[in-house]
């Protein structure tokens, strides 16, 4: 046994039978025609909406064409879109187009706009597309933000099919870039992963393979179809083996997961999944009289991945679910990443998930030696891989292969494996051409990850760098430092840490940062609201602790750079210098008020609403003002759903879930 999974195969003799994903959709347009592709199922009362194979080529054409003429081919193309059929037709479009698509975050407010111009600084797009509804509502940014009104905006809901007439079919191959990956990387510094088609048709066979998916599979998702997984799993994956998909937007799940596995049950679907907080999130939320209403025995690959894959999760999953059929078989923990196209590992197929046991002392040693000591480190299995390509666990200082059983970098030679980065060159030199000290060998992927292979199985042990990942996002320290930084006058800028911490089975967000000098002249406790508040609308993330300590306290590197794990341990064994903390409550401190309906009037209504925050928040109802924006309190998009699904069922009154994250009182 040695510390590399090789697969059958030369990785560069892979040839898919078409050359292109346009060539892919035309074909399967042809075969399939009047066979439903996608199903789009809508947030309130609207009716499902639907493209079959043909619609979805005809609309690509269409945009296809409109993006030609316009002299987008060959050149960058930003999609903001809100979840929906329309973001797929425009994504197909930009492909038929030759237009190299770049999947963004959308804009919710005046969020994300300071992440929105960096990826366009970045990537330099020459067009715009999105709907009417969108545009309208960002006219005002427009006029406001020079990068973004010099941008030519389309809107595609308003380009006619006509348009597809004139459609021009490009000369595309698998060398031709496809998309820009913007799924990770900081806010200051954006990295553009360049995927190809080759890449792609590559990755959906990976896919194809490990998953066993056939065009008799049935596919439901709910992933943002910016995201790697949404986009690659859910929307290309169904189109490359001909199966049926079924989508249901991010918000949808979040405000109600029981709508997810309601659809898994109603479609009969096969093939579902998300990060691993998905499926603890259906625990907590879905009621035992709602689970009585669900079928889950056509479920047989529930994947889990974009985050670390814990067994606790997998064994309450179980523990709730399997009275309605679903099989713990179905479980399949893989690991990715976007600078791999999407799939690297997982399964097997049709079998319980393996979870090993292994010494902590040894593990922080970089060795692995398996334990039946209940104090080991519980860990579950990614897999084998799948596919032509190879697996190395790589020493990230020598950069000599390990031997058996050590924890080192995982590396990736495959024919998945991106292009590099846009427009960076010295990056795409030392993550995607890395080789052995020793042999010479590459070039391989560093991807950042630390793992190692035990019985032939992969197995993630953590982050090479301090990335956070947090509900399956990739959270970068130093732009959440900077924001809590800037935040309030009690704290100096560039002196504080940020890192998650397990509690309880789920990663939670811990701030620690060094009072001014002058602190005393301002309040410390005011700071922590502001922390809350700018964690919440910048970065979309809830604070669960923060520890306020000393000038020159922080634990900095000889050059001067803060030594976040030295924090993250001093923070987890009590040994700061503390000038103020607060820690989030695990539960309510009060109950929620009993509020007769409709009989209720203004000021129970507001009482109401204020102890469900305290509750939500574990504070005192003494600690919440009525009169100070919720948003000061911190609430991330999760939190704001809960609040509006609370009160939607009591009141029987829809308020938009965004009213929660503005600066309402």
């Amino acid at each position: 046994m040695d510390a590399t999974l090789a697969y059958s195969g030369d990785i560069s003799r892979f040839r898919s039978q078409w050359t292109s994903i346009v060539e892919l959709l035309r074909s399967r347009a042809q075969t399939y025609a009047d066979r439903n592709l996608y199903t789009f199922l809508p947030d309130g009362p609207a009716a499902e909406s639907s493209l079959t194979f043909a619609e979805l080529d005809q609309r690509a054409c269409a945009i296809g064409a409109r993006l030609q003429s316009a002299g987008a081919s060959r050149q960058r193309v930003l999609l903001l879109f809100p979840p929906g059929l329309d973001y797929i037709a425009a994504f197909f479009g930009c492909l038929y187009a030759e237009a190299v698509a770049v999947p963004a975050y959308p804009p919710r407010q005046n969020r994300n706009l300071e992440r929105l111009a960096a990826v366009i600084q970045d990537a330099q797009p020459v067009i715009v597309l999105t709907t009417q509804a969108i545009l309208s509502q960002i006219e005002r940014w427009l006029t406001e933000n020079a990068a973004l009104n010099m941008l030519q905006w389309l809107a595609v809901d308003s380009i006619s099919d006509s348009w597809a007439t004139q459609w021009k079919e490009p000369a595309v191959n698998g060398e031709t870039l496809a998309f820009l990956q913007y799924t990770s990387g900081s806010t200051a510094s954006p990295k553009g992963v360049m995927i190809t088609h080759g890449n792609l048709l590559h990755n959906e066979e990976m896919i194809q393979r490990g998953f066993g998916q056939t065009e008799q599979s049935i596919i439901v998702g709910w992933l943002p179809l910016f995201h790697d997984m949404g986009l690659i799993g859910n929307v290309l994956q169904p189109l490359y083996v001909g199966a049926p998909c079924v989508l249901l937007s991010p918000m949808s799940f979040l405000q109600r997961p029981f709508r997810w596995l309601e659809a898994i049950s109603k479609y009969r679907a096969t093939t579902s999944g998300g990060p691993n907080f998905a499926y603890d999130f259906c625990v907590r939320k879905i009621s035992p009289a709602q689970r009585e209403a669900l079928d889950l025995s056509s479920w047989t690959v529930a994947f889990n991945g974009a985050e670390p894959v814990r067994p606790e999760t997998l064994d309450r999953f179980c523990a709730a679910f399997e009275p309605c059929g679903f099989q713990r078989r179905a479980f399949f923990p893989c690991y990715g990443l976007a600078e791999a196209t999407l799939f690297v590992s997982g399964g097997p197929r049709e079998t319980a998930p393996e979870v090993g046991a292994f010494k902590r002392s040894s593990l922080e040693q970089k060795d692995v030696a398996a334990t039946n000591d209940q104090d080991g480190r519980r860990l579950v299995s990614c897999g084998t891989g799948s596919g032509e390509q190879q697996l190395r666990i790589v020493d990230p200082e020598t950069l000599l292969e390990c031997g058996p059983d050590r924890v080192g970098e995982i590396w990736i030679s495959s024919a998945s494996v991106a292009q590099g980065y846009w427009n960076n060159p010295g990056e795409t030199r030392r993550i995607f051409q890395a080789s052995l000290a020793d042999t010479g060998d590459g070039p391989y992927l560093r991807t950042g990850d630390l793992g190692f292979i035990h019985s032939d199985q992969l197995f993630i042990t953590g982050r090479l760098k301090d990335l956070i990942i947090i509900r399956g996002r990739n959270c970068y320290p130093e732009d959440i430092e900077h924001s809590v930084g800037v935040c309030d006058p009690s704290l100096r800028p560039g002196e504080g840490a940020v890192f998650s911490l397990d509690i309880n089975g789920e990663e939670r967000l811990i701030v620690v940062h060094e009072v001014s000098k002058d602190y005393r002249a301002n309040d410390p406790a005011t700071a922590i609201d502001n922390i809350r508040k700018v964690l919440a609308e910048e970065h979309d993330l809830q604070l669960y602790a923060v520890a306020l300590i000393k000038p020159g306290t922080i634990l900095k590197t000889s050059s001067g750079k803060i030594r976040r794990q030295a924090m993250k341990n001093a923070f987890a064994k009590g040994k700061l210098d503390i000038v103020l903390s607060w820690e989030l409550a695990e539960s309510s401190i009060e109950p929620e008020a009993a509020i007769a309906v409709p009989a209720a009037g203004y000021e129970a209504i507001k009482e109401w609403i204020a102890v469900k925050l305290a509750s939500m928040l574990g504070l005192n109802r003494s600690q919440i003002d009525a009169g100070v924006s919720i948003a000061r309190y911190g609430l991330d998009s999760l939190a704001a759903l809960e609040l509006a699904h609370s009160i939607e069922q009591n009141f029987d009154a829809s308020l938009p879930v965004v009213t929660f994250m503005q600066d309402v009182t």
